[in-house]
C-alpha cells in the first residue's frame, strides 16, 4: 500500500539529527514520495536541492508563507519563479493568509498572496494554500485572480461546512492532516470528511507539527510515517477500506502535482 504526504516540513530543525532515517522510515511503511513545503525563498531553495538529491522520493513546493510576507522584497517573485523552474518543484506555496497570528500585517499578506497566485497562474503550477481565520479574503483573492484550470489545494483544512463547500465550488482539492485525530479540535473536521469528494481528497502530516493525538504511544514529534495512522482514521470515519482510500488519494495526488504514479518503496 502506498500513501503520499503532500505537506511535510522535512528540513525543519526537528529532523536535523535523523532526516535520512525519517525518510527511510516513511518509505518502509509505504509513505513515498514526500512533498517538502517551502515557506521562504531560502526554505524553498533548500527543499528543491534536497528533493533533487532524493529523486523520486521527494518533491518540493516554492513559496512564501503568510507569516513571512513581511520579509518579501523586490526580487521575491523573480526568485520564486527561478526556483519553480526546477523539475522537483511541483507547486507554488505554502502561500495564503493567516489572521490567527498576524505575524505579517494583513495588507502585506494579501499583497504577496496575490502575487504568488498570479505567478502560479502564469507558469501553470498548482497552488499549495494556507488559510487560518481569513476565509473571506482568501476566497475572494482566489476567485478574482485564479485563471481557469489553475489547480489549488487547501493545506490542512480546518474550516466550516460552508467554507468547505465554497472551496469545493472553486475546484479546490482538500488536504487533511492529523488534526482529524484530535478529539478536542478535530471533531468538526471529522464530521465534514464525508462531504469531501474522494476525487479531491489528499493526505498530509504537516510534520513535525500536528502529532496525531490518537497515536499510542504518542510521540512528541510528528513524522511522515504516521500518515498511515491518519489514513486509517479517515477510512474509519467514512467507512471505506484503507487500501481503497490510499489508492484514491495517491491517484488524486499524482494527478494534481503531475508526478509519476508508481514510486518504489522499501516495503515492496
Amino acid at each position: 500500500m502506498q500513501c503520499i504526504d503532500i505537506g511535510v516540513n522535512l528540513l525543519n530543525a526537528a529532523f536535523n539529527e535523523d532526516r535520512e532515517q525519517v525518510l527511510h522510515n516513511a518509505r518502509a511503511v509505504g509513505v513515498s514520495p514526500l512533498i517538502i513545503t517551502g515557506t521562504t525563498i531560502r526554505d524553498s531553495m533548500e527543499a528543491q536541492r534536497y528533493a533533487a538529491q532524493h529523486s523520486g522520493q521527494c518533491y518540493a513546493t516554492a513559496g512564501i508563507h503568510p507569516h513571512n510576507a513581511r520579509l518579501c522584497g523586490s526580487r521575491t517573485i523573480e526568485q520564486l519563479e527561478i526556483c519553480s523552474t526546477q523539475n522537483e518543484v511541483v507547486a507554488i506555496g505554502e502561500c495564503g493568509l493567516d489572521y490567527n497570528r498576524d505575524f505579517s500585517p494583513r495588507a502585506i499578506q494579501r499583497a504577496w498572496f496575490e502575487k504568488q497566485v498570479e505567478l502560479a497562474c502564469a507558469i501553470k503550477k498548482p497552488l499549495f494554500l494556507h488559510e487560518r481565520e481569513a476565509f473571506e479574503d482568501c476566497y475572494q483573492i482566489l476567485k478574482q485572480n485564479c485563471t481557469k484550470g489553475t489547480k489549488m489545494v487547501i493545506h490542512c483544512f480546518t474550516g466550516t461546512e460552508q467554507q468547505l463547500e465554497k472551496y469545493l465550488d472553486l475546484g479546490c482539492y482538500i488536504g487533511i492532516t492529523g488534526w482529524v485525530c484530535d478529539e478536542r479540535r478535530g471533531a468538526q473536521i471529522a464530521s465534514l470528511i464525508k462531504r469531501i469528494p474522494t476525487d479531491v481528497l489528499m493526505l498530509e502530516t504537516d510534520a513535525p507539527y500536528l502529532v496525531p493525538r490518537t497515536l499510542k504511544p504518542r510521540n512528541s514529534r510528528n513524522e511522515p510515517k504516521y500518515l498511515i495512522h491518519i489514513a486509517q482514521q479517515i477510512a474509519r470515519i467514512i467507512g471505506k477500506d484503507l487500501g481503497t482510500l490510499a489508492a484514491e488519494t495517491v491517484k488524486n495526488t499524482v494527478t494534481f502535482f503531475d508526478i509519476p504514479l508508481h514510486i518504489s518503496t522499501d516495503s515492496e
